[in-house]
């Protein structure tokens, strides 16, 4: 009972932030559970969960599974260089930073309104090495320098859809340049029944990755409801066993495929190009209920 009326006080003590950002009306509602912990929405649809007292700690899922990809990219500890392609409240810049200390990180955000207000009301530590840049994905990938990247993160979403752009190909050959030939691509899907966007997202990878790796919620995958995939891709075996065992121990256990059995999902769908590239689905309106 004494838990519960010091997280009404803190609530009530710590308004929630609302600006209106180029992507629309952003929210900073504070988490009642944590004392300086903060959920973005964009529209009504959440994007990111910061805890700026512990940026170790993921919150959202999809965050979570991207967590585990970024702690068996390289050993423990070591620093790495990192892209992240959509910063949102630059919740995975955080954690890369204090999961491995040194790291260089590059962070591109088309909205530089939404860069100002998380800059503003959820700084980042002065000592992360964190650049941020407000620029388009595609074109803020391609001032990356050749072989950089130990890691590229995708997580870029308008409207809730993540644009034609950034689901092609050609977006993958400009992955791939920026990657070192030991990196890892890591990008957040979001798609419902069918699945006709998750399945052609797979095959466009396999087109230019030969080791593929997905994490997913088996309703996901079996097309009963609609949420989050986390696509894997490397040229060099990925961590399956390691990966697949921290997925199944998460609060929401999520399921590891890969191989013949990842490429068979896909149905034999066509790989994307930029000509026939079109926006992932919009969620329905009771994914934010």
């Amino acid at each position: 009972m004494g838990r519960s009326r010091n997280n009404r006080r803190r609530s009530a003590a710590v308004e929630a932030v609302v600006e209106t950002v180029d992507g629309g009306l952003a929210q900073l509602i504070p988490d009642p559970d944590r004392a300086r912990a903060w959920t973005l929405l964009i529209d009504g649809a959440p994007q990111s969960h910061v805890d700026l007292d512990d940026p170790e700690y993921l919150s959202f899922e999809y965050q979570r599974r991207l967590g585990h990809v970024i702690d068996l990219v390289a050993p423990p500890g070591k620093p790495v260089q990192a892209v992240h392609l959509g910063g949102g409240a630059l919740t995975l810049a955080r954690y890369v930073a204090a999961t491995r200390p040194r790291s260089t990180q590059q962070v591109v955000e088309r909205d530089a309104a939404l860069v100002q207000l998380v800059r503003r009301e959820l700084p980042l530590d002065p000592n992360a090495r964190i650049r941020v840049r407000a620029a388009d994905a595609r074109e803020g990938l391609a001032k990356v320098p050749d072989g950089w990247a130990d890691l590229v993160i995708a997580d870029v979403f308008s409207g809730a859809r993540t644009p034609a752009h950034l689901t092609s190909t050609e977006f993958l050959d400009e992955v791939r340049r920026a990657l070192k030939p030991t990196g890892v691509y890591a990008a957040n899907l979001a798609d419902g029944p069918p699945l006709a966007h998750l399945r052609g997202q797979i095959a466009t990878a396999a087109a230019r990755f030969p080791e593929l790796a997905l994490i997913a919620d088996p309703a996901v995958l079996r097309g009963k409801r609609f949420g989050n995939a986390i696509l894997a891709a490397c040229d060099l075996p990925l961590p399956l066993a390691e990966l697949t065992r921290r997925a199944a121990s998460d609060p929401h256990p999520a399921r590891v495929e890969h191989g013949k059995q990842l490429l068979d999902f896909t149905g034999g769908a066509a790989p994307v190009t930029d000509a026939a590239a079109v926006a992932s689905p919009a969620p329905p309106p009771s994914v934010f209920r």
